[in-house]
């Protein structure tokens, strides 16, 4: 874990050593001082010496301006070597869940991962920027303290050490009840993010559901987890504070009353009292930090944990060691193929899947929900890999492919369809980063977007709004199919993804698809037969299975569930899920 996090100080490993080396030279500048201070009762007060006073105090102000000047220097550097092991963690965190397959991303939720780039970094920070600051300054500040003070007067810098002793062993008790709750924090977060993220992204849906009281509850069921168990831990790191001060007072206490005696005795000075006193201040103080450090670094090593798992999760989908970069055509190949989300899964979501797709065909997909329609195109694209068998694209196995070359070819374009902030112009460039702005409306036209798009006020320059709420579902779904017709693939997947336009736009859609991309292979996931229909072939899915496959009319002869489904939307009133066959 430790080695893994390690990686991402890279240019900040400057910083990183300057923090402690400044914090260290601080802390020598200002074990200095006490005694200077010691002195000047001794020697200039005691003895009337101004000159010695003003000697000493001069040093000291030198060395009280030195001190700052490293603690300064240490507070810069530290700052910048915590924000930048930051910065790099959350660019590593977001660059290697780029990389994650479906399956790997199904392993970890949105609102975890959220929680690991936000939360999470956050306590990694704050406890790296201790660690090089106080980590280094405490041990060193109260072993200097002890020195000092063991050099000033053994018998009493003994009470020191037992304080230190007794503290010791009370702040290892602490942490060690406290830790069991903070280490559950983590995962309340993760529930509280989750009620965020689908309140705010389906905020519609609860205004129209009249669902702001429940939301609220939830909410409020959410953060009170993480107050109680902040509570929990609270409840037994406070005790800190009441030990620490108890030892303290009674410290000097301790202090006063022995060094009375040695004083009386005439063993000790009453400006090395005073020393002593100062430095058995330091000492405890130092050890409350590290008591503090402990506690921070014990919370934070849940979120280190976390991090690294997501940074050292491999993508299940690998280039081969020599990938083809070219895609031949649009010709898809499913032989013998079988697939199951999870290597563990008890069974296969597709079961022997055997099709032949030429280059250039419209390809209709219907089945009902569940029957796994848009599983058999994931595997197209190398979303997935298959259990068995093999697909080939171009005549050639997509393992074998490039990701990113296979992917750039075969378009996908969801019923789920996401915009982003930003131009509309920006949100079709998203296909082809080069589009000029002839091809990005001639693919708006090919989609039948042009014109809703034109009675904008600012036209193609319109802000879209984060995840397109500014446009309706149907207005979303073809700006999507104009996004993918830029890419110019060998193959476009429609999955169901004109379910919220009209039949009339439906059909003017797919239309202009045949005739401007006749060479691309295209797919149809849809719900309606009229969108399907005149597709050169259609598959019939029936859980996981291809029930059938052939044209619209031998698919009325000879496929029952086809001519049932066919039926029920152009005159029946039986639901589609509902028919016979499983659908």
């Amino acid at each position: 874990m430790i080695k893994t996090l390690a990686k991402y100080i890279k240019e900040y490993k400057k910083a990183s050593i300057l923090t402690p080396i400044c914090m260290i030279m601080e802390v020598i500048f200002e074990t200095i001082i006490p005694y200077c201070m010691g002195l000047i009762v001794t020697n200039g007060i005691e003895a009337g010496n101004m000159q010695y006073i003003l000697i000493v105090g001069g040093i000291m102000l030198v060395l009280t301006i030195i001190a700052f000047i490293f603690g300064a220097l240490g507070g810069i550097y530290g700052a910048e070597a915590s924000t930048g092991f930051a910065k790099n963690l959350r660019k590593g965190l977001f660059h290697n869940i780029q990389t994650f397959s479906f399956s790997n991303i199904d392993k970890f939720s949105t609102s975890g991962l959220i929680t690991r780039l936000t939360t999470d970094v956050t306590n990694i920070q704050n406890a790296y920027q201790m660690l090089l600051r106080m980590a280094f300054r405490a041990p060193v500040s109260m072993l200097f303290a002890m020195v000092m003070s063991f050099a000033v007067s053994w018998r009493i810098s003994l009470i020191f050490l037992g304080a230190i002793v007794f503290l010791s062993i009370c702040f290892a008790i602490i942490i060690k009840f406290a830790m069991k709750y903070f280490s559950q924090v983590f995962e309340k977060y993760d529930d509280l993010n989750e009620t965020i993220q689908e309140n705010v992204s389906a905020i519609r849906v609860v205004k129209a559901f009249v669902r702001e009281d429940y939301e609220s509850k939830e909410l409020k069921i959410a953060a009170g987890n993480i107050y109680k168990m902040f509570v929990k831990a609270e409840n037994v790191v406070v005790m800190n504070g009441p030990l620490m001060f108890f030892t303290i007072y009674a410290t000097m206490l301790i202090i006063s009353w022995y060094g009375a005696h040695l004083i009386v005795g005439g063993s000790l000075t009453t400006g090395e009292l005073l020393t002593l006193f100062t430095y058995s201040l330091q000492i405890l103080a130092n050890l409350m930090f590290i008591n503090f450090m402990f506690v921070m670094f014990t919370l934070s090593a849940a979120s280190a944990k976390r991090i690294a798992e997501v940074l050292n999760e491999e993508s299940d989908l690998k280039n081969p060691e020599e990938p083809v970069y070219d895609v031949n055509d649009g010709s898809v190949l499913f032989n013998n193929v079988s697939f199951a989300y999870n290597a563990d899964a008890s069974k296969y979501v597709l079961k022997n899947i055997n099709l032949d797709i030429k280059s250039g065909e419209t390809i209709g997909i219907i089945g009902g929900t569940g029957s796994s329609k848009s599983s058999l195109v994931n595997l197209i694209n190398r979303l997935y890999d298959v259990s068995e068998g093999e697909i080939l694209v171009g005549g050639i196995n997509v393992k074998d492919y490039d990701m990113e070359s296979l992917r750039n070819q075969v378009a996908v374009v969801l019923q789920k369809n996401v915009l982003f902030s930003g131009t509309i112009f920006d949100n079709l460039r998203w296909g082809n980063p080069d589009a000029t702005e002839e091809q990005c409306i001639e693919a708006c036209k090919m989609a039948s977007a042009h014109d809703f798009v034109m009675n904008f006020p600012d036209g193609y320059n319109t802000k879209i709004e984060q995840g397109g709420t500014n446009v309706s579902g149907g207005q979303k779904q073809r700006l999507c199919i104009a996004r993918a017709l830029l890419k110019n693939p060998k193959i476009i997947i429609f999955d169901d993804s004109t379910s919220a336009v009209d039949t009339a736009t439906d059909a003017s859609i797919r239309k202009a698809l045949k005739e401007a991309i006749p060479g691309t292979t295209k797919f149809i996931i849809a719900q309606r037969v009229s969108s399907v229909m005149e597709a050169d072939r259609i598959i019939v899915m029936e859980e996981g299975e291809v029930n059938g496959f052939g044209t619209h009319d031998e698919l009325l002869n000879n496929n029952l569930i086809y001519r049932e489904v066919y039926e029920s939307q152009t005159g029946a009133n039986a639901d589609f899920d509902e028919m016979k066959g499983g659908i």
